[in-house]
């Protein structure tokens, strides 16, 4: 029976990337590997399977995939001569499919080489912390509360029945791990009955539920440093999902959320704030205070004809960041406030205000003046 074209099973054009060949293969390994079609399909899936390993096999090493577009299956056939043929069970393979060997049947592994146990970190954890910006600011230390794994206090951790324990895997004799054999190739695979374990429990504890651990509440000391910034995190060693087969725990990492503030806005080292004017102290000037983050207040000389949206810098009234050598500046905005809710004698002297400044001319309102020449030349 001829040979389908390799392209053709996994359903890649001929001029494909690796990246793209790589990818499918991935997606049609998953399909049809044999752990994953059980019962009837088991023998259509498994040749479909070897089908898909072989195409990748030739299409993803460049001096096969040439060979193969320039003459076809006979430029890859062991069996027609020329040494250029496949040859099964080499270290192309066994890079290629171990590239994709952790997604399909779970990652994570550290050591375990050579047919033993396979050892695997616990995952990483993330906890966000709501802080105020004076917290961020100062720093402070803190206690959370997080679930976490203990050795069950029933079975001391064996997961098996007061009075009983584990007994050897009868799959993997004790290994923790199966080979697969497909053809030419043989797969390690982690033993899906003891879980790489090498043990089987068939009277567990009932505490745990053959676990060996029980979730519980523990309270970890977290040190928020001075100056740490929105969304930046704090590692906590160790204090993650723990490892399986003695595989050493993941790592819980702090993430820093900082509650908006009532007064100041924060960019990066600086601190900006709005402070409202009102329209008569803005014409006549005058010292006005402004509050800083540290509780104090600090002065402002206001200078006449202070117009609105004007910026004031107070230097070193900012955050010094964690890596900052000095802290940062505070920005003072002003926003000219137009007073409400006036009474008619309030109306009047706002009036007789306003007819005093128009017969003074363009001097008191230079930039109305400019508008409205603009304004004109527009027109003309």
């Amino acid at each position: 029976m001829a040979k389908r074209d390799y392209y053709e099973i996994l359903g890649v054009a001929k001029n494909a990337s690796d990246d793209e060949i790589k990818k499918a293969y991935r997606k049609l390994a998953m399909k049809h590997h044999p752990d994953r079609n059980q019962g009837d399909n088991a023998k259509a899936s498994e040749e479909k399977f070897k089908e898909v390993k072989e195409a990748y096999e030739m299409l993803s090493d460049a001096q096969k995939r040439s060979a193969y577009d320039q003459f076809g299956h006979a430029g890859v056939d062991p069996n027609a001569g020329g040494g250029g043929g496949f040859r099964p069970g080499g270290d192309g393979f066994a890079d290629a499919f171990g590239d994709i060997f952790g997604d399909i049947f779970g990652g994570g592994r550290r050591g375990g080489g050579g047919g033993g146990q396979q050892v695997y970190r616990g995952a990483d954890l993330s906890y966000a912390m709501e802080i105020t910006l004076e917290e961020a600011a100062n720093g402070k230390e803190s206690q959370i509360r997080i679930p976490a794994w203990e050795s069950c206090g029933t079975c001391h951790g064996s997961g098996a029945k007061p009075g009983t324990s584990a007994k050897t895997c009868g799959s993997c004799q004790g290994s923790g791990t199966i080979h697969l054999r497909q053809g030419f190739f043989s797969i390690q695979q982690t033993c899906p009955h003891c879980h790489g374990s090498g043990k089987v429990i068939t009277d567990p504890c009932t505490s745990c539920n053959g676990a060996g651990k029980v979730k519980k509440q523990k309270t970890l000391e977290v040190k928020i440093p001075a100056g740490i910034n929105e969304g930046q995190r704090i590692a906590l060693r160790g204090h993650g999902e723990p490892g399986t087969q003695g595989g050493p725990a993941g790592d819980l990492y702090v993430e820093i959320r900082i509650k908006q503030h009532e007064i100041f806005e924060r960019d990066n080292d600086d601190l900006h704030c709005t402070i409202p004017v009102s329209m008569v102290k803005a014409a006549l000037g005058g010292a006005i205070q402004i509050p800083t983050l540290g509780g104090g207040q600090a002065e402002i000389d206001l200078p006449e004809s202070t117009q609105h949206g004007k910026t004031f810098r107070l230097r070193g009234k900012g955050i010094k960041g964690l890596r900052s050598g000095y802290p940062g500046d505070l920005y003072v905005h002003v926003s000219l406030e137009v007073p409400v809710k006036l009474t008619e004698h309030q109306r009047k002297l706002l009036k007789d205000l306003d007819d005093s400044l128009t017969k003074g001319g363009d001097r008191h309102s230079p930039d109305a003046k400019s508008w409205t020449d603009r304004v004109k030349d527009l027109f003309k």
